[in-house]
């Protein structure tokens, strides 16, 4: 008699999930795209409902969505709303599936918790994998958020990093923050995620961007715009460049955030007039501006894992300025498929544009190394299979 094996029943508990727009988002939402291709997993996904959308949907391959009440306290970090009703009984429904694997991302989200505290304070313990996607403590505009930040993370983070029965690193970064900060005893491996690279591929430049700056070299961004990610350094380096590169150049910030006003305010006179904000746009929105530009430029200061912006760009086949942070030193090669900085200071995001604006024949030559890079070391079939592999040893 063939054996059958028994379908394992995963849950995971995200800071966020589609359809908000992050990194963070696109990386669990093509996580179980993939991982559910395998019948032999049966997913759930627990998240709050930012922005408010369908309560309850399937995705994918019979991926199961439930998103519960929640409100943000201060941008970027949601908490449940624990006086909804609808929420415990969203919570509560959860304990009657009999899960093998609990999966928690980024140690600072409240769903994090929510995840452990599903996980193991209850009588019959689950198997918690926590997968870490940050590589320092939060930084943002507010002292106050960052001092609690910090102390909710050397508790409760701690906490979540001894107690888990296996950790994910999503970069290099993130490895070594977690071992620095957290555990010292623990196997933690890197898993780096995969991209969709034929969906990048079927994408149109804009054409809007391309016609309106035809005759100028684009810049551009693409991210959340809090602190972390360093968009005043590139507003700042576009101010700071000779009168007659500047003239050639324009510079398109794609995103929405807690930052949007500062950063407006700062660009000055140059707002509309050489620096263009786009909002909050979509995935295909996105990429399709990304295409119809020449320069990417990677800003962020330490903490996040690894920037899928940057990885998305690199995909499009753009050349990249970048600072050493949120993944730029593992993914960059300087000299090879980009301009990797020792920082991300305006003034270092300076001469990376003026480098390859004054050598233009490098702008196409990182970009076909950096497409190939891409293609060889971020594919999600290969990613999978390594979870799979971790996923089987602890169910076994």
């Amino acid at each position: 008699m063939a054996y059958i094996m028994k379908k394992i029943k995963l849950i995971i508990f995200p800071g966020y999930y589609v359809p908000h727009i992050g990194g963070l988002e696109t990386h669990v939402d093509e996580f179980v795209k993939y991982l559910s291709k395998d019948n032999n997993y049966d997913i759930y996904i627990f998240a709050p409902n930012i922005p408010t959308y369908k309560e309850f949907e399937i995705k994918h391959n019979n991926v199961k969505v439930y998103r519960y009440p929640a409100f943000e306290i201060i941008p970027n970090y949601p908490v449940p709303n624990l006086f909804n009703i609808k929420f415990w009984k969203m919570f509560l429904n959860l304990y009657k599936i009999d899960f093998d694997i609990v999966m928690t991302r980024t140690r600072f989200f409240s769903n994090t918790l929510l995840g452990f505290i599903f996980a193991k304070l209850r009588f019959n313990k689950k198997i918690l994998i926590h997968v870490e996607h940050g590589s320092a403590f939060v930084k943002v505009e507010n002292e106050f958020t960052n001092k609690l930040a910090y102390t909710y993370d050397k508790t409760i983070g701690k906490i979540i990093f001894k107690k888990s029965d296996y950790i994910i690193a999503i970069s290099k970064a993130v490895k070594d923050f977690i071992l620095k900060n957290f555990i010292k005893d623990k196997e933690v491996p890197i898993i780096y995620r995969g991209l969709e690279i034929e969906k990048i591929e079927s994408i149109e430049k804009d054409k809007e961007i391309k016609e309106k700056f035809k005759n100028k070299i684009k810049l551009c961004f693409v991210g959340r715009l809090y602190k972390w990610k360093g968009v005043e350094n590139i507003i700042k380096a576009y101010k700071m460049l000779p009168e007659d590169i500047k003239n050639s150049v324009v510079l398109i910030i794609v995103g929405y955030g807690e930052d949007l006003k500062r950063l407006k305010k700062l660009a000055g006179n140059y707002l509309n007039n050489g620096i263009y904000f786009t909002g909050k746009v979509d995935f295909e929105k996105a990429i399709s501006i990304i295409k119809a530009c020449d320069i990417y430029i990677h800003s962020s200061y330490k903490g996040g894992g690894l920037s899928s912006a940057l990885l998305e760009a690199m995909c499009c086949g753009k050349a990249v300025v970048a600072s050493p942070y949120e993944g730029g030193s593992e993914v960059i090669i300087d000299g090879y498929n980009g301009i990797l900085l020792k920082d991300n200071s305006s003034e270092q995001i300076k001469d990376g544009i003026i480098k390859l604006i004054k050598n233009k024949e490098l702008i196409e030559i990182y970009g076909k190394n950096a497409k190939k890079f891409i293609k060889d070391n971020f594919n999600w079939e290969k990613s999978v299979e390594e979870y799979k592999k971790i996923f089987e040893k602890f169910i076994s």
